[in-house]
């Protein structure tokens, strides 16, 4: 198997998963990138994996449908074009041979889902969409800090070598913050040099693992000692776990 981050829109991903002659894609919000990328490479679509409903994950899935009569499987509680096939935590989705296990994951939408595979070519994949960045994690539209924060555990619960395919190019910003967050973290600022190097060479940042994620993400880390102290200094919060995430999401939120 092979994993192509394809670039789309202003700073978004569309991931190609293929076997060299079949191909799934998730979150295309997009169909021209994928339509190209298809062309280039005499690929044919098999499946689409939606993880939410916002336009710039959904754009392009009826056309592509339309072309290459892809099965879609999205999220039960969210509208998104269908036909498709709903799925909520505890499904299964097979696609390109490969069982998907679905995992609720609340916060950024009410009914966004992820995707996790434990063996993909030797390793853990995760499809996580907008629930999980690279040094950030998604903002918190129809949901409650209390969901996100669950939803990231569910996340960080999994293997640490999985690689962790968010939806967005939103890293070096990400980082920036989570600097300001944590500034004495040794392996947040080795990280944002090497992503650095690979975004001014026009590389993409992803994949990430969840291993170096629990290392280096402010929302992963939200417990974390040096974490906590920050955000209480930052901003006067209750104790609470919930509190303390929903204080650091809102200093992001703000975030110059």
């Amino acid at each position: 198997m092979k994993l192509v981050a394809v670039p789309a829109l202003e700073d978004n991903y569309v991931w190609l998963l293929h076997d060299g002659a079949q191909a799934l894609a998730v979150d295309p919000g997009d169909a021209a990138p994928v339509t190209g990328a298809l062309g280039q490479t005499g690929l044919r679509l098999v499946s689409i994996l939606v993880t939410h409903h916002h336009g710039d994950h959904t754009g392009g899935v009826a056309a592509l449908r339309q072309a290459t009569g892809a099965q879609v499987f999205g999220p039960a509680r969210e509208s998104i074009p269908a036909p498709f096939t709903p799925l909520q935590g505890g499904d299964r989705a097979r696609a390109l041979g490969i069982d998907f296990q679905v995992i609720d994951v609340p916060g950024h939408t009410a009914g966004h889902i992820a995707y996790f595979a434990p063996d993909v070519d030797g390793g853990p994949l995760l499809f996580c969409g907008d629930a999980l960045f690279s040094g950030g994690c998604g903002r918190i539209f129809e949901g409650t800090p209390a969901q996100m924060l669950a939803s990231l555990d569910a996340l960080a619960a999994l293997p640490e070598g999985t690689r962790v395919c968010c939806a967005h190019e939103y890293t070096l910003s990400n980082l920036r913050f989570a600097r300001a967050v944590e500034p004495g973290n040794a392996a947040l600022a080795d990280y944002q040099r090497r992503c650095e190097a690979l975004r001014a060479q026009g590389q993409p940042t992803l994949p990430s693992t969840l291993g170096l994620e629990r290392a280096i993400n402010p929302f992963l880390r939200s417990r974390a000692a040096p974490v906590r102290q920050a955000v209480q200094a930052h901003a006067a919060c209750a104790g609470d776990d919930a509190a303390v995430f929903a204080a650091l999401r809102q200093w992001k939120n703000n975030f110059k």
